[in-house]
């Protein structure tokens, strides 16, 4: 090959943009349509995007930071974990939000007021101090200060709207993970961003998570449905899919054999992270400037090990051994979703037994459920690697002694 492994034009890494971003179109379209019309004044719908592990949401959400940028819109980015206190990590990604709007030094009545308040909302959330506010202004009182998260919030984002609309400017915020908002916290968000929308502000909040978002929303306001459209992303066509493989490869002069293309995506299934694993693999093989079926066949061994140890593996790690019998009994049942009363069957147990050990593993972002009774790997292909990478333990029948 004429190129070397440090030209290797694929991305397969965690939120990594890959060299050809595609099959995201309409997404793209809606959040731009999102922006202008706000910034005009008018209302439209915002965004949560749904997807499984590896499709492309983090990605997304990245495309989108870059076209606000271009729109001149502040955006403030944040990844929502476990454990970490909601209305103190709102707080700082307020303060961010204000002084990307306005820097101190240019600070207008409602830029001020939008402090103020914000100070206020810091003091009520972490009174003992647990980060330094930075700046100096005295909280207005009777505002953000009530100590209900819900209508506190509603009163910092009101502010911030109101001194993005004092600045000609716009805030976006780009959420990641959101599913693992509880669900106290996911209304208070869902109840401030609403009455932004009734205040017609050019303020909005953009978020991606797991399928399970949309009935999360639903849980925490009604009226979630109406305020945020849900597009899903997922699998690419096999047109989109070739295109997200070969249009790296052929700008730098490396082309592919129609069938060694063929091959990956039926391999990869369209899913935009196997695509990038495969790619950057059979790149790095194959000896000349043309990759071939032969090549892509004897790399598959590679891309299965390289799979199992960074992308599935990790996952099966923070697990403990009943977990990992659940999830290998519902990969043994099929890729499709799975009946919480077959898997138990299957592991010779009740589904009141298995109860919590399946709402563990979506407590983990494991599992999701589809529709009531039914679960489903978060990760897709995750039923070939637990088949491939581990045995089906289950209890011999009642009465019966199990074989050696």
């Amino acid at each position: 090959m004429t190129t070397r492994p440090h030209d290797n034009p694929y991305t397969p890494n965690a939120g990594a943009r890959p060299p050809a971003l595609v099959g995201r179109e309409s997404q793209l379209t809606s959040f731009e349509v999102l922006l202008d019309r706000l910034r005009n004044g008018h209302t439209e719908q915002s965004m949560m995007v749904t997807g499984l592990r590896g499709v492309g949401k983090t990605v997304l959400l990245g495309a989108f930071e870059e076209r606000a940028r271009g729109r001149d819109w502040t955006t403030v980015e944040a990844e929502i974990t476990k454990n970490v206190d909601f209305g103190p990590r709102m707080a700082q990604l307020v303060r961010r939000g204000l002084l990307q709007v306005a820097p101190k030094a240019r600070w207008k009545e409602r830029a001020a007021r939008a402090a103020a308040v914000l100070k206020s909302f810091q003091v009520t959330v972490s009174p003992q101090g647990e980060f330094t506010f930075g700046l100096d202004i005295e909280a207005l009182e009777g505002i953000a200060d009530s100590g209900s998260l819900g209508e506190d919030l509603t009163d910092v984002l009101v502010a911030l709207g109101e001194a993005a609309q004092e600045q000609a400017s716009g805030v976006v915020f780009l959420f990641d993970e959101v599913q693992f908002l509880k669900t106290p916290e996911l209304e208070a968000l869902i109840a401030a961003l609403h009455k932004t929308v009734q205040r017609q502000l050019p303020l909005t909040l953009v978020g991606a998570g797991l399928p399970q978002l949309p009935r999360l929303a639903g849980e925490a306001k009604s009226y979630a449905e109406r305020l945020f459209q849900f597009p899903t992303i997922g699998q690419l066509s096999g047109e989109q899919a070739a295109d997200a493989l070969t249009t790296p490869a052929e700008s730098l002069g490396i082309m592919y054999a129609p069938d060694a293309v063929d091959a990956i995506v039926e391999y990869t299934q369209g899913y935009p992270y196997f695509l990038q694993e495969y790619g950057k693999i059979v790149w790095d093989y194959a000896p000349d400037t043309r990759i071939t079926l032969e090549h892509v066949r004897e790399c598959q061994d590679a891309v299965e090990a390289k799979l199992d140890a960074s992308f599935f593996r990790v996952r099966t790690d923070r697990v403990t051994e009943l977990e990992l019998q659940y999830m290998r009994a519902m990969a043994e049942l099929g890729s499709e979703p799975q009946f919480a009363k077959d898997v138990a069957g299957l592991m010779r147990r009740t589904s009141e037994q298995l109860g919590p050990t399946r709402s563990r593993l979506i407590e983990k972002g494991l599992l999701y459920t589809p529709a009531h009774g039914l679960a489903a790997f978060t990760v897709p292909q995750f039923d070939r690697y637990m088949r491939r990478a581990h045995r089906l333990d289950v209890p011999p029948p009642r009465g019966k002694s199990r074989r050696n």
